[in-house]
């Protein structure tokens, strides 16, 4: 996921409306990236999130209107994959991001390519946790001026930690975004003096019996 911001914005593609060019205002654009957002938080947390550890999308949206400023220009964008036969269990999501102030980008995951990284980069140049996919785009960006933040997990966004030109977000930084801290020791990240791992399920789930 990223968020560019230009000076006099220009888009291609289908997705969401554009916006005109605001001479001297910044625009801010922030474009999600659903499917690898989830599956990063999935793999941190080693489990499908709770409500507790799903982000909070106002939150979000507040946070980059603060960017913008007051008379700037901002757009929040998700880019989601939608396989046939569950719309109607992510409708209630689709139409809550709708509700908040969010455009979404929905597209039938019909086959294992049918993904939506050249949609988003249709677009504009978006990163996501898959630097493989985005580094290249997102440094022409800067090379031509433009300001990009990669927001993500520093878990798995080491190429934009390390990167001299793009700067770097945790998404769990930005204030109310997680209605309870992320449960982020791992055995790569042990402090000295050790840290409990608790379990993936209930002990008592042995005596279930076998599906």
């Amino acid at each position: 996921m990223t968020v560019t911001e230009e000076p006099s914005p220009s888009y291609g593609g289908e997705p969401g409306p554009a916006l005109p060019p605001i001479p001297d205002l910044p625009h801010i654009l922030l474009v999600w990236d659903a499917p690898n957002m989830d599956m990063s938080l999935g793999s941190l947390l080693g489990a499908r999130p709770t409500s507790a550890f799903r982000p909070r999308f106002d939150a979000l949206g507040r946070w980059l209107l603060g960017l913008a400023g007051v008379e700037g220009a901002a757009e929040a964008c998700v880019f989601t994959n939608v396989i046939p036969g569950a719309t109607e269990v992510v409708r209630p999501w689709v139409e809550a991001l709708r509700n908040v102030g969010f455009s979404v980008f929905a597209k039938p995951k019909i086959t294992d390519d049918s993904d939506i990284d050249s949609d988003m980069l249709d677009h504009i140049v978006v990163a996501s946790g898959d630097g493989r996919a985005f580094r290249a785009p997102l440094e022409e960006l800067v090379e031509a001026g433009i300001g990009v933040t990669v927001i993500g997990f520093r878990e798995y966004a080491t190429f934009a930690q390390a990167s001299e030109d793009i700067e770097f977000l945790d998404l769990e930084d930005i204030d109310g975004v997680f209605r309870e801290p992320l449960p982020r020791i791992t055995l790569d990240n042990l402090p000295d003096g050790g840290a409990w791992l608790p379990p993936f399920r209930s002990l008592r789930s042995l005596l279930e019996p076998r599906r």
